[in-house]
């Protein structure tokens, strides 16, 4: 390629590139050639062309995931927030695949925070699933869920069997349950939630802080997910708002 000397070398790469994946030389979620190739192709450092894919990745054109590679930038997944949301039929609704890769399961304490949002004293017994949901195997989201361990026992062994918190939720007696609020905020990732997600620790991440409650209004479960946003849109749907108060307090 001929480069002039008109323009930074670094912008005259990142315009060739850039007109390569508008024209689909390289498809939505290509790995780009690596850096040491594209500096030989150019004839230039590897710090220019550092430059040039870092401002590919800031207007979205690709994605750049430490130790994997620089990769053209899907098309974002809609994820729809409701009253009933879930993970499985949101993204099988957008002829995706879904998957999960379990983390941990355990039982444990609650904190002020949990006991707070679940109706219990601090310090009551809670399930703890943790997991990666995935869409055509890239990783989306991770997410953290509490259950009131007294009623569900056999959460974690209907998780670990299923990776489906409706399944689980249904093995264990509820078989129907509906999204009571949801708190969306931008912040940064934590090192070993940027690895779970193959992103770079300093892209903002999307929390989002949901409680869900069974069809009596009593609440079942407290959940805090992070999605890679720069992959996800988080939809919000126009529903009835209702007091936290309203929720029953467990008997």
């Amino acid at each position: 390629m001929y480069l002039s000397d008109g323009e930074p070398i670094w912008r005259q790469i990142a315009g060739s590139l850039e007109a390569e994946i508008d024209q689909g030389v390289y498809e939505p979620g290509d790995r780009l050639p690596t850096e040491a190739d594209l500096s030989r192709r150019f004839a230039v450092n590897r710090h220019t062309v550092r430059r040039a894919m870092s401002y590919l990745q800031e207007i979205g054109k690709v994605r750049i995931e430490q130790g994997r590679g620089t990769f053209v930038q899907s098309d974002l997944i809609e994820y729809p927030i409701g009253e009933r949301t879930r993970f499985t039929q949101n993204i099988t609704s957008g002829n995706r695949m879904p998957s999960k890769t379990l983390l941990r399961t355990e039982q444990v304490r609650a904190d002020a925070v949990i006991a707070r949002n679940l109706d219990l004293r601090k310090g009551a017994p809670v399930v703890l699933l943790e997991a990666v949901s995935e869409v055509d195997g890239r990783p989306i989201s991770v997410a953290t869920h509490y259950f009131p361990a007294k009623r569900f026992a056999g959460m974690i062994a209907a998780f670990r069997d299923t990776l489906s918190i409706t399944a689980a939720l249904d093995a264990c007696g509820v078989h129907d349950y509906k999204r009571f609020s949801t708190r969306i905020t931008a912040t940064m990732p934590t090192r070993q939630l940027a690895i779970h997600l193959q992103q770079p620790p300093t892209r903002p991440v999307l929390q989002t802080e949901s409680i869900n409650v069974d069809l009596d209004g009593r609440a079942i479960e407290y959940g805090l997910s992070y999605y890679a946003s720069d992959r996800t849109q988080l939809i919000v749907e126009s529903e009835p708002l209702r007091e936290h108060s309203a929720i029953k307090k467990p008997s």
